[in-house]
């Protein structure tokens, strides 16, 4: 059940508030009494409340008298506070994130190899965009199958999209190379992109070609993110796996090569 302390107030507030409304205008001695709220605490009570602009005062008056907001305008200016405060609080954290960002330094690749796998649409999804936003100068993204009913590829390739945009930002080359029988099935919102906004970044290229095999992603010199499909059903992914390892992405990137050379740039 909703209660004014969701909105900030301490218990003692939201008594003296809720008696304000049933009693008038009234003294802080006779607040004290229908609130219970203690003598020795209620006229700290009651600043706290006016400071929050919840009451009104008659300093003319003597004994001094407080009157309660209207509810409506009480509420809006409680969620006004609340709102405020989130705001603060979001800009804090945007300052420590970029602080941090500076702070914490990634250790330089090692030769040894490593691997993990995500299964799962949510999961393998994120691996994807997580080593996306982790690449520090290249990004290669080969593509020969289209996975509709694994991921909402709206929703994973709108993000995705997005984060080749801002790897983009921050000068990472974007190779991206299909089939040509994929365009058509790709939705409306890559074209748009592709017109409108990445084809504008110089480091951004998109390309067609025949001879493509699986579904890859190779990150920097030494790092790629492989498809796997599911052992059953082909036209599904059953994972993720991503391997670091110099040497078996030097190969890859040897096979891409010629493949990339010999394709014809995408035009939409």
């Amino acid at each position: 059940m909703a209660s004014l302390r969701d909105l900030g107030l301490s218990e003692y507030e939201a008594r003296a508030y809720r008696s304000l409304l049933k009693t008038g205008p009234t003294t802080a001695k006779e607040l004290s009494r229908v609130s219970d709220v203690p003598m020795g605490r209620i006229y700290d009570v009651l600043n706290s409340i006016e400071q929050y602009n919840l009451v009104r005062s008659q300093s003319a008056s003597r004994p001094k008298k407080y009157v309660a907001v209207e509810p409506e305008t009480a509420l809006d200016r409680l969620l006004e506070d609340k709102k405020r405060e989130l705001e603060e609080k979001a800009s804090q954290y945007e300052s420590i994130v970029d602080e941090l960002e500076g702070e914490l330094e990634t250790a330089e690749p090692v030769e040894e190899r490593f691997w993990t796998a995500a299964v799962g649409a949510d999961e393998a999804a994120g691996l994807l965009l997580e080593r996306i936003a982790a690449a520090d100068s290249r990004i290669v993204i080969v593509l020969s199958t289209y996975t509709e009913r694994y991921f909402d590829i709206r929703e994973v390739g709108n993000a995705l999209l997005d984060g080749l945009q801002e790897a983009l930002e921050r000068d990472v080359e974007v190779d991206f190379l299909m089939k040509p029988a994929l365009v058509p099935t790709l939705p409306p919102e890559f074209g748009d992109r592709y017109r409108e906004t990445l084809s504008e970044y110089d480091g951004f290229e998109v390309r067609t070609v025949e001879d493509v095999s699986g579904t890859f992603t190779l990150v920097d010199q030494n790092e790629v993110v492989i498809e796997v499909p599911h052992p059953l059903q082909s036209e599904e992914v059953f994972a993720m796996l991503n391997l670091k390892d110099r040497e078996f992405a030097g190969s890859v990137r040897e096979e891409f090569r010629p493949r990339w050379e010999a394709a014809e740039e995408l035009v939409l």
